[in-house]
């Protein structure tokens, strides 16, 4: 990190979603100046709250987005390489349901998707014969043919978590849990006020160019802070997951074709549970009252169950999570139909005046080539920046060969005897190589302080809150990891318990050394 803030920085960033960080570390690392606040916690929203995939998007093609999805396949492989922790490959299946998309329409689909992308590290597409495959034991009888190909899944929070980590170790300046207040224009510079909601500290900060990357409050900030006045909008549309008991042994995930010409995916997750998602309905309201509704919830659950050969029942969600997709408003009439594709605005101002980007849309899959394009547009506005960058870089823990898990684990077993395979296979999912700097000389169980539950001690919730910006449970259990679902009451409490402790030695030390 930078040892003193520059009095102007050369690009001020609002918003601490996927796409605020991945511009921040882009511009770090091209050597930029940066000055980033986010309202809540880093991913405290949309990029939480997604179905945690790195996909082409197989349907888009039905919306002729051929640019978004070729861009889209191409980025996998380039992200699996960068993270090979928290992204793993995961294939698919597509059970054939006669009554809709004709087979036909299917396998050009999937020859496209296979062939766009210059795929070299994912398999390819192969047909299935339900009857016969142990991937068809869950269906019911009357689905005998499908096809399966390759994705990637991701675990979303803790990507853009990594974005923010390798963005402050090339110099950037971050600050979560601090909201823009208002921003303008003035001598040539944005003058940004920004208030700290834990200390109450206000101050402005002064830069040469500012992103509006706030994600589904992107033109809530242009007209209430920048006060800008703008004939681009957003359009929000809410997705909805719910999360029930594994449905399946197997480790497949399947993409489900509804009747109202949507799809559903049931996905592994967490190792005992299964992910469905997502709904597409419009939204009106503040992103951060976002919840699912009892007709979302009925809707997933019939979605699935049409195909399972045992139904479910809205009693088996043992979660479920919401968010709001600030999508680029193009006009379309349904709200799966609209652009997933990312739009980037610049409002070069006048007379010498300093640029504003404004990021509209854009999925997890894209938001690196969105950062670059972000300081493509910038460049010609800042001096010395170096060229792209991070297609070759590989993220925070990320370091290592894909598919090389295995190893990490056998190494991490016999260097840490007190780890089961359950949890060393955790810890690498989540850190990755970081694993052992957080597990550092632990020798034994009593070393890693108190258990919370679920092989979640002390040490690991120390190590999130000095190195990763945790603050609170919520931020322990639900972004930096998923051990919300193993948690009972009782040991949530008593994590927020400890976190409280901490953090008032914190303040105390910081007391201290200020005399």
């Amino acid at each position: 990190m930078a040892n003193e803030m520059p009095d102007i920085y050369d690009i001020a960033i609002i918003g601490g979603g996927i796409n605020g960080c991945g511009i921040a570390r882009d511009a770090a690392g091209r050597g930029a100046s940066v000055f980033l606040c986010e309202q809540g916690d880093f991913a405290g929203a949309t990029s939480s709250s997604s179905t945690k995939l790195i996909h082409g998007g197989l349907r888009y093609l039905e919306y002729y987005e051929f640019r978004l999805v070729r861009e889209a396949l191409i980025e996998r492989e380039v992200l699996l390489r960068a993270a090979p922790h928290i992204i793993w490959p995961l294939r698919f299946v597509l059970p054939h349901h006669k009554g809709l998309r004709p087979a036909w329409l299917i396998r050009l689909g999937l020859f496209l998707y296979d062939h766009l992308g210059g795929r070299k590290i994912l398999p390819g597409t192969k047909s299935l014969d339900l009857r016969r495959s142990p991937i068809g034991a869950p269906l019911k009888q009357e689905y005998t043919r499908g096809f399966e190909y390759s994705d990637c899944w991701v675990d979303d929070a803790r990507l853009v978590v990594l974005n923010a980590l390798d963005a402050a170790h090339h110099g950037a300046e971050l600050h979560p849990r601090t909201a823009c207040t208002s921003a303008e224009r003035r001598d040539g510079l944005w003058h940004v006020e920004v208030k700290d909601s834990e200390t109450g500290q206000q101050r402005e900060i002064r830069a040469r160019s500012l992103v509006n990357a706030a994600g589904p409050w992107v033109s809530e900030v242009l007209a209430n802070r920048l006060h800008v006045n703008s004939s681009e909008h957003t359009r929000l549309v809410k997705g909805s997951h719910i999360v029930v008991p594994s449905l399946f042994e197997h480790d497949r995930a399947y993409i489900f074709q509804n009747s109202d010409g949507r799809i559903v995916f049931a996905i592994p997750y967490e190792q005992d549970f299964t992910l469905i998602g997502t709904t597409d309905e419009d939204f009106q309201g503040d992103p951060k009252d976002v919840h699912i509704s009892q007709k979302e919830t009925e809707y997933l659950v019939s979605a699935v169950s049409q195909y399972l050969e045992r139904p479910l029942s809205t009693d088996d969600v043992v979660h479920s999570y919401s968010g709001v997709r600030p999508l680029y408003d193009d006009g379309a009439g349904a709200a799966q139909q609209a652009t997933r594709d990312y739009v980037l605005s610049l409002d070069a101002g006048q007379d010498g005046q300093p640029p504003l980007l404004n990021v509209f849309g854009g999925k997890i899959t894209t938001y690196r080539k969105l950062a670059e394009h972000a300081l493509q547009k910038l460049s010609p506005h800042l001096e010395g920046l170096s060229g792209d960058w991070t297609a070759g870089a590989t993220l925070p823990g990320g370091d290592f060969v894909v598919g090389g898990q295995a190893d990490l684990k056998s190494q991490m077993l016999r260097d840490y005897p007190f780890l089961t395979e359950a949890w060393a296979r955790r810890l690498i999912r989540s850190y990755g190589l970081r694993s052992r700097e957080l597990l550092g000389k632990a020798q034994t169980l009593e070393d890693m302080g108190q258990n919370f539950g679920a092989d979640l001690h002390a040490r690991e919730v120390d190590f999130l809150m000095r190195e990763e910006w945790a603050r609170s449970a919520q931020d322990v259990l639900w972004r930096r990891s998923k051990l919300g679902l193993r948690l009972t009451g009782e040991e949530v409490r008593a994590l927020e318990g400890w976190i409280g402790s901490w953090l008032d030695r914190q303040e105390e030390q910081l007391k201290q050394a200020k005399g």
